[in-house]
């Protein structure tokens, strides 16, 4: 005889199954009722355009076109794909054009630091400090930027965007004396609000030694010590995003306790775009927490294992 009771759990338990998996199988960014206060941020590590795998990098823009709860995109530096060169940027300018997201970018050294042409061995020269400016004034013009640095407040949240620029530094990713005293107000007059900030490279010691340039000075954010001494400075400083090592999100480091910086600030990396898998970061802002979260592109899938939830400092218990 059958059991028709028992039929109708199993297939209730199918179509159960079934909606649970729908925000993995279609890439949607669904979240509970009590979740959708939030400020959806899509972080997009070194994009390298056009470089290799132009379709894979299309093909991310469209997913992120279709996500409506998208608020805002960050590039986090290395737009152009090697020397910043006008042809370069004319494809950058091509590239995003297809973005239908406001869109919030900050230089790397790929966008600004070169000469056009490469050593007659195929090496990469830096450029005088004149042709920097020329190119860190392209960057600008591109985007429709009023300046290299900029902030902005989302929710209970200080943003801020810093963009590599010292014209005359020894390392690929320093931020320039004029930048610096700059952060030093702009973290002064919101000593209150919880603060993110976006910049090319991450924060020294933030990843594991698993190559030749991890926590090298080339690759973490210069000038390392005086970042070091104003983010202690500014207890409201918790949350640091950087491409710059093309640290990929199947590293163990990618997300590690070893990201935490001097106790207080957590470095989110962020892989590079010039690859065939490419992963982006999400994170949804929230009042009292920060929801981070990782897509896998190529699968069209979050991958829940590296799913994070970060405290701002002004709701953390005593």
């Amino acid at each position: 005889m059958v059991n028709c009771k028992l039929i109708t759990r199993i297939i209730g338990f199918i179509f159960f199954s079934a909606w649970l998996a729908l925000p993995n199988l279609f890439g949607a960014s669904y979240l509970s009722a009590n979740e959708r206060d939030s400020h959806h941020l899509v972080i997009l590590g070194d994009p390298h355009i056009p470089g290799k795998y132009v379709a894979e990098k299309e093909k991310v823009i469209s997913t992120i076109n279709s996500w409506d709860d998208a608020d805002m995109v960050v590039a986090v530096g290395d737009i152009c794909e090697d020397l910043g060169t006008r042809e370069e940027y004319d494809a950058v300018r091509q590239f995003f054009a297809r973005l239908n997201k406001p869109f919030y970018p900050v230089t790397g050294n790929h966008d600004y630091l070169y000469e056009d042409q490469r050593s007659f061995k195929g090496t990469r020269v830096k450029a005088s400090s004149s042709i920097n400016k020329e190119k860190l004034r392209r960057f600008k013009e591109i985007f429709s930027l009023p300046d290299l640095k900029y902030s902005k407040k989302v929710g209970p949240y200080l943003l801020i965007f810093l963009s590599v620029d010292d014209l005359r530094s020894n390392f690929l990713a320093e931020i320039s004396e004029g930048t610096l005293d700059w952060l030093r107000s702009e973290l002064a007059r919101h000593k209150t609000d919880p603060t993110i900030i976006f910049f090319h490279a991450p924060l020294q010691g933030t990843l594991l030694d698993y190559n030749a340039n991890a926590n090298r000075p080339n690759f973490v954010a210069q000038p390392e010590k005086k970042i070091r001494q104003l983010i202690l400075q500014n207890s409201q400083v918790f949350l640091w995003l950087s491409g710059h090592t093309h640290t990929p999100a199947t590293n163990e480091s990618y997300a590690s306790d070893i990201n935490l910086y001097e106790k207080q600030v957590t470095n989110i990396h962020n892989c590079d775009m010039n690859r065939e898998t490419i992963w982006t970061n999400s994170l949804y802002l929230f009042p009292n927490r920060v929801l981070v979260k990782t897509f896998d592109h190529k699968k069209g899938a979050w991958m829940n294992h590296l799913q994070r939830t970060l405290i701002p400092p002004s709701t953390k218990s005593p």
